[in-house]
């Protein structure tokens, strides 16, 4: 088992007796992928069929992990067999949330060659999570080096067919032993990976929302914004609850406005006419209450690239699910969308809101064409973000993971 190094808490003390001079700090060392180190599975796996996969349900034969302290920084990268965590019951991780996480992907490309998709924002959104909750951050560019050399080791493991991929699980916890709050003296930032099949593999599903305002997913000046755990699990009793009711996720509302903000783990996307008559393609701001999505921000490229050209604007604003309603209403909405790293886009037929205070409950239909499970800006969001995913078409968010062997 992968043993993490556990510190004792350091001691406080208050006041001052005497006075110090004063020293820069001492720059510790960051992650240095020249120095990983690769220890391979003696008892490797055999890949499933593609569909035979569940989506983190399989795991590739190794990990990836890299150990820090206040003391040392960040210590050789490691490249070993997949294994449990030999962590202490007291280990700050379980009980005060010290835990932060991404998701991407890789995938094999027409020539033979494995892709990551965008790494560089996931890794600079695990800075920024990490950060956020007192834990280490670290040099993204070699952070990146030291994944594509996992993913390298474990390359049989990334399915070859379309429309399949290699899940990536960057996570960081901190693991000093202590039960006193405060930043965490020691943390483990490690990768595991999960080969998936497409999320829709017989073709796309509309989805059915519940908009709720009773639970709140994120607010003003707390962590909605950021990718942690701690993020998650409050979400699945709503869930749950949405799901008895008939409903495959919530559409998160905030505020006496009914703002839209998320739905279920995705950010949202609603395309309609406004009663100018002007075409928008609109999505929740990022104000700090929204997941600043590495699939949102694609889609918002995309748009700006191609739809605007055909008479589109493209907007990142607050909106009501009363305006949605209403467009419901006159006839002005054209459909909507989820976007994410497991779905790519996630098409919606109905909206169930209860109408606000003393509304009147209702369903939002969106006009799908009859046989069609999404709307034609999801359909062709999907097909351009595939075609960048497997190189099919080149692009600066397609990262080419190198030295890899048939």
């Amino acid at each position: 088992m992968l043993r993490t190094s556990l510190l004792r808490a350091p001691r406080m003390t208050f006041g001052l007796t005497r006075a110090y001079s004063v020293q820069a700090p001492k720059k510790l060392p960051d992650i240095d992928a020249s120095k990983l180190t690769v220890t391979r599975t003696q008892t490797p796996k055999e890949m499933l069929k593609p569909e035979e996969l569940v989506f983190g349900r399989t795991f590739s034969d190794h990990m990836l992990s890299i150990e820090w302290t206040a003391q040392s920084g960040w210590a050789t990268p490691q490249i070993t067999p997949y294994q449990n965590l030999s962590l202490d019951p007291a280990t700050c991780v379980f009980h005060y949330a010290f835990e932060c996480f991404e998701g991407m992907k890789a995938y094999y490309d027409t020539q033979g060659r494995v892709r990551l998709f965008r790494p560089d924002r996931n890794m600079a959104r695990l800075n920024t999570s990490s950060a956020r909750i007192a834990l280490p951050t670290f040099n993204a560019e070699e952070m990146i080096k030291c994944i594509s050399a996992f993913v390298a080791v474990d390359q049989k493991f990334v399915p070859k067919k379309k429309g399949y991929s290699l899940y990536l699980r960057p996570t960081m916890i901190g693991t000093q032993r202590t039960l006193g709050v405060g930043p965490p003296g020691s943390a483990l930032l490690y990768v595991i990976a999960s080969p998936v099949g497409p999320y829709y593999p017989t073709g796309f599903k509309a989805v059915s929302l519940e908009a709720t305002s009773q639970y709140i997913r994120a607010w003003p000046g707390g962590v909605g914004n950021m990718k942690l755990g701690a993020n998650y699990a409050p979400c699945i009793v709503p869930q749950l609850e949405a799901a008895g009711r008939g409903f495959h996720q919530n559409l998160w509302l905030f505020g006496e406005e009914g703002y839209v903000t998320e739905v279920g783990t995705m950010n949202l996307f609603v395309a309609w006419t406004l009663p100018s008559g002007e075409k928008e393609l609109v999505t929740a701001p990022l104000d700090g209450t929204i997941l600043e999505g590495v699939t949102r921000d694609c889609v918002l490229a995309l748009a700006r690239e191609k739809l605007v050209k055909e008479g589109w604007t493209i907007s990142e604003r607050k909106y009501t699910i009363k305006e949605v309603s209403q467009a419901a209403d006159e006839g002005r909405l054209i459909e909507a969308f989820g976007s994410g790293t497991a779905a790519v886009v996630s098409p919606i037929r109905r909206i169930a809101w209860d109408g606000g205070v003393a509304g009147t409950p209702r369903d939002i239909m969106f006009p799908l064409q009859e046989g069609k499970e999404a709307g034609v800006i999801a359909e062709r969001m999907w097909k351009w973000m595939e075609e960048r995913q497997y190189g099919e078409v080149e692009s600066e968010w397609s990262h080419i993971v190198p030295n890899l062997t048939a």
